[in-house]
């Protein structure tokens, strides 16, 4: 009863055979991951076609699992410590046991980076519920299991820093706030926003709650200065609570010594208030901050990179680039 012009068969793959299918897997876009490590095999892999996890682990069938990700900067890892304290959290949140101690997870990413041979890099940490069957069931799974994967660093253009990048609101119903505090592999909800934003020739989406209060896009936090000059950030209520958002706000305390803006908080924000806004950043790992000169098809400020963005920009820079407190060397 099937199509005819189907194969009669299928092709089952022998063990002995497996590698020279992997072989034939290889792409282009795979030169971009550098080292892979997996507590599974207690060992670190460093072609690409090798880098995989069991389809029967509860992270690949249910998104059961947390993550991580950050960066390494020539040779240092940039507030990793904050990253691993939520991993922490994200992970007691959902009851999986960490497979290993902050610490010892800490060397395994060293150890994984050096192994990818770069000084700048971009860290995915994964620790899942494990394998063990096919079920929602997590009693099903023996033991957690944890996945370092390094791939490239990259960063938008130039002149997405210098002309500004363009946002608008989501159509995507924001997360309760159970989920939105938990760095969970279950992403689909932003997966959509980011196909919103690409489909819309955006850069970004931001979510909206029931009650009409911006809360955050992708992968990534926002914030603003509002009409009477204060820097304004959502609350964490609905939201992850973004690490670079957190870093951005302790260094933005300058920018209040100097009286450049009036204050600092964390408040619910409405859209009227955003579209009225004097400067509308946004805030993540990769890039740090971006300015955002158009939202909504409406022009912010006078539609160029604001004062408070140039120098939190610069603030961040240089807290990347030297602030011992905030880096752990690798090498």
């Amino acid at each position: 009863m099937g199509n005819s012009s189907l194969s009669p068969s299928i092709r089952v793959i022998s063990s002995n055979e497996f590698s020279d299918v992997l072989v034939k897997l290889r792409r282009d876009y795979q030169n971009q991951y550098y080292a892979m490590y997996s507590s599974l095999w207690n060992g670190i892999v460093t072609d690409p076609v090798l880098m995989l996890v069991p389809v029967d682990d509860h992270m690949v069938h249910r998104g059961d699992g947390v993550f991580e990700a950050f960066k390494c900067v020539n040779g240092n890892l940039y507030n990793v410590h904050r990253h691993l304290k939520r991993l922490e959290y994200s992970a007691s949140q959902v009851c999986i046991d960490l497979p290993f101690s902050l610490d010892e997870t800490l060397h395994i990413v060293k150890e994984t980076i050096k192994a990818g041979s770069r000084r700048d890099c971009l860290v995915r940490l994964f620790v899942s519920r494990g394998p063990g069957g096919f079920t929602t069931d997590p009693y099903e799974c023996p033991s957690s299991q944890l996945y370092v994967v390094i791939t490239s660093l990259t960063y938008p253009p130039r002149e997405k820093y210098e002309k500004g990048v363009r946002a608008k609101l989501s159509k995507v119903p924001v997360k309760p706030s159970f989920f939105a505090n938990i760095k969970s592999c279950n992403y689909l909800p932003n997966v959509l926003m980011k196909k919103e934003a690409v489909d819309s020739g955006v850069d970004f989406v931001i979510c909206q709650d029931e009650n009409g209060f911006l809360g955050e896009s992708t992968t990534e936090n926002f914030g603003m200065v509002s009409e009477d000059n204060v820097l304004k950030f959502p609350r964490f209520d609905r939201i992850l609570r973004g690490t670079t958002v957190v870093r951005a706000s302790e260094l933005a305390e300058e920018l209040v010594g100097r009286g450049l803006i009036e204050r600092i908080e964390f408040s619910n924000i409405t859209l009227d208030e955003a579209m009225k806004a004097r400067e509308m950043m946004m805030f993540g790992t990769t890039f740090d901050v971006l300015p955002i000169v158009e939202f909504n098809n409406t022009v912010i400020g006078n539609g160029k990179p604001g004062e408070v963005f140039k120098e939190l920009y610069r603030l961040i820079l240089k807290d990347v680039s030297g602030n011992a407190e905030f880096l752990e060397p690798v090498f």
